[in-house]
């Protein structure tokens, strides 16, 4: 696979429409309403809804497969340890990793980036070292990177971005250098849809021998991920974020990377053997994964990746994409309302401000209207203030969004317009 091929772009084959009416009765909690109106789910960067596969997968587990996995010699303990290790290796070939070894499963993208920065950063980056990050950060990592910079000596970087909310390349390949000890950056911004040229980047800073961390939280529900062609060095994203449990996510790392890391956390299953003298620890992953982990949010993950996979990711892709056209247009008719974030290359995120009106009150008035949407810095406070806003609302589509949604959404607009000004 190309490197292209990992971009947002809109694939001009012949993919079929997908059925929403057949994915809409998939997700049960669509069907509910909300001050007594239909729920218009629109806070899916946030965290998406859980489809009756992913329901029905941690059902089964608790209810026919539950117990404690890798130790135990009965039958409910090696069927447990089987299905959480399918699930290790649905991710690997979903991500198109080389080795299952090579995904960790953490609690999300937060603990993945924490882990690399407490054990490849402290490891690696010395007093006057640099770490590369860029403007549009989600605090996830932005505040790792701060830290290890202050236990170090070292300096965080950050690459600016346009008023359009795209990354300057120029720039950014300015900051790297011989001091360079870490790139980390986001795939998609959560609050611009901003799709970064993440190919582009690896390649720049491996010219330096730069290794890259991408957050790809943002990433992996609209688009095909593929870690070897990218050639990223480590790549995190959280289950949440793409139909599946919360408290459960991904770090992969190259195996060479990850051999070489010490562990992130002492316990039990990461160690190989211990005395009180001395402790030799457990071989890739389980170095990484410390105490009982999180068994059912692993085979509910395994769940929502073998979902999207069977829906098709470009049809997904192409889904939102159209719907991303109309929900562009629909509020860019809206007076007085200004879209933070007009990349070239976008994901499924709109943040918006509207004249006169504080994006909590246009949180709370489109609620009243069975409408959520997300309101507030979406854990991106540099991003704001380089925006010169304290705060957007941001309506994020996912596959199971509909036109008539969008419109549902505008319509309240209108509505809440009609109060505040």
């Amino acid at each position: 696979m190309s490197a292209a091929t990992i971009e947002f772009r809109r694939q001009a084959s012949g993919t079929a429409a997908l059925d929403m009416n057949k994915i809409r009765a998939d997700f049960p909690i669509l069907s509910r309403r909300v001050h007594g109106l239909p729920l218009v789910y629109l806070d899916n960067a946030a965290t998406t809804q859980k489809p009756k596969a992913v329901i029905g997968a941690i059902t089964e587990y608790y209810t026919s497969t539950n117990a404690n996995i890798h130790r135990g010699v009965h039958l409910l303990s090696e069927s447990a340890t089987e299905a959480h290790e399918s699930a290790r290796k649905t991710v690997q070939r979903f991500l198109n990793a080389g080795d299952s070894a090579e995904i960790v499963f953490v609690r999300g993208a937060t603990e993945g980036i924490n882990l690399v920065a407490a054990t490849y950063g402290r490891t690696h980056v010395r007093a006057g070292d640099e770490i590369l990050i860029t403007a549009m950060e989600h605090h996830s990592n932005i505040v790792p990177w701060q830290m290890l910079c202050e236990e170090k000596g070292a300096r965080l970087r950050v690459a600016p971005i346009s008023d359009d909310g795209e990354l300057l390349l120029d720039e950014f390949a300015a900051l790297l250098n011989s001091r360079t000890r870490l790139v980390a950056v986001t795939h998609v911004s959560n609050v611009l849809g901003t799709v970064n040229p993440v190919a582009r980047l690896i390649e720049m800073a491996h010219r330096w021998n730069v290794p890259v961390l991408i957050d790809g939280s943002q990433a992996v529900p609209h688009c095909a991920v593929d870690v070897r062609a990218l050639d990223c060095d480590f790549y995190a994203f959280s289950g949440h974020k793409i139909y599946g449990p919360t408290g459960i996510g991904v770090l992969y790392g190259k195996r060479e990377l990850l051999d070489s890391m010490p562990p992130y956390q002492g316990g039990g299953d990461m160690i190989r053997s211990v005395t009180f003298e001395k402790t030799i620890y457990n071989q890739l992953p389980y170095k990484f994964e410390a105490g009982t982990p999180d068994i059912a949010g692993a085979i509910g993950l395994g769940a929502a990746l073998d979902y999207v996979t069977a829906i098709g990711l470009d049809a997904i892709a192409n889904h939102e994409h159209d719907l991303l056209v109309y929900a562009t247009g629909a509020l860019q008719s809206v007076p007085g309302l200004r879209i933070i974030g007009t990349a070239k290359e976008k994901s499924s995120a709109l943040s918006f401000v509207i004249e006169g009106i504080h994006p909590h009150d246009i949180g709370t008035v489109l609620d009243r209207e069975g409408i959520a949407v997300r309101t507030g810095h979406h854990c991106a406070q540099p991003l704001m203030q380089r925006f010169g806003i304290p705060a957007t609302a941001r309506a994020s589509l996912a596959l199971y969004n509909t036109t008539s949604e969008i419109d549902a959404l505008i319509a309240g607009i209108h509505k809440l317009k009609e109060i505040f000004v």
